[in-house]
């Protein structure tokens, strides 16, 4: 069996185009060989996992002209931001005046006007805000407030909230730029629904399905504070009626420790005098009209007089 030649150690890994592959002490039989990957046309790489988009966009990388950046539904992955479906293809911007990126697993797009970049993992990567209006025209209006509400509040990672990806500010200021360009509808309907504290899509839609019922809005994961000093952030809340909103998602059958973690906090709410509401899919769906009824009945309960208005 004929051995291969031994590729550079710092190509493992990364990726590298075609053309340099003298650069890199590579043939071009040695770059035909099954340990050798194909990504894209011009592009080669070496043990990268193709199937993660970050991976993906290092093996696109090298192929990246100047003043190009991944954007559109690219960018939220790479940002970890919700979408309601995961493309398989590379979004690629280029500048103004430029021709847009082509070829297999790649899509291109043209700015109108040059967007702010920003590095992501030590990629390119479209202003958070942008990429919201990117999105705007392929989307419902309560998947793209949902996608405000998680750049607006930020990623919680274990029991830490990483800062925010942009404020609701800059959300209206890039929705501005945006002009007349596709998406500006959408936009101009999701952009005063927004709100910090959403920490998953559906939680967003629990909140507008409410509001669409004509119920008042409730507050997402507000702080409470316990008896006993703890405090605890329920889904949503009306917290002057000591009701919280608990959304059941399928989280909560795959993660042992999330689900016996937000079974204490609805009992101590309950423990508490909360009057704690489980939602599940079927909520929002076949069943919203019960739904919402449940929570219009709650509220219409009136509130306890004090001793002070007695």
């Amino acid at each position: 069996m004929t051995r291969r030649t031994p590729l550079a150690p710092y190509l493992h890994g990364a990726a590298f185009r075609v053309r340099d592959h003298d650069f890199h002490a590579a043939s071009r039989g040695r770059l035909r060989a099954a340990d050798v990957q194909r990504p894209y046309t011009g592009a080669r790489s070496i043990g990268l996992h193709l199937e993660e988009v970050v991976d993906r966009c290092r093996a696109y990388e090298p192929l990246l002209r100047e003043g190009e950046a991944f954007s559109h539904a690219t960018a939220a992955m790479l940002l970890h931001l919700p979408l309601p479906e995961e493309p398989v293809e590379v979004h690629v911007l280029a500048r103004p005046s430029a021709t847009r990126a082509r070829g297999r697993g790649v899509v291109g797009h043209v700015a109108s006007v040059a967007p702010p970049i920003l590095l992501h993992d030590g990629l390119p990567v479209v202003a958070p805000a942008v990429v919201w209006c990117q999105l705007a025209s392929g989307m419902s209006t309560y998947d793209l407030v949902a996608l405000g509400d998680a750049i607006v509040t930020g990623r919680r990672r274990g029991r830490v909230r990483e800062p925010a990806l942009a404020t609701i500010d800059e959300l209206r200021d890039a929705a501005v730029r945006w002009g007349a360009r596709r998406g500006r509808v959408n936009l101009a309907a999701a952009l005063p629904r927004v709100r910090v504290g959403a920490e998953s899509p559906r939680e967003s839609h629990l909140r507008l399905t409410i509001v669409d019922a004509g119920l008042p809005e409730p507050v997402p994961n507000p702080p409470v504070e316990l008896p006993d000093g703890a405090v605890v952030h329920p889904d949503l809340a009306y917290p002057e009626r000591r009701i919280a909103i608990e959304y059941l998602g399928d989280i909560h059958r795959t993660d042992r420790r999330r689900w016996q973690e937000d079974v204490r906090r609805r009992r101590r709410l309950t423990a508490a005098g909360w009057h704690v509401v489980e939602v599940t899919d079927d909520d929002l769906g076949a069943h919203r009209a019960t739904f919402v009824a449940g929570v219009r009945a709650l509220l219409a309960v009136p509130l306890p007089t004090s001793n002070a208005d007695s």
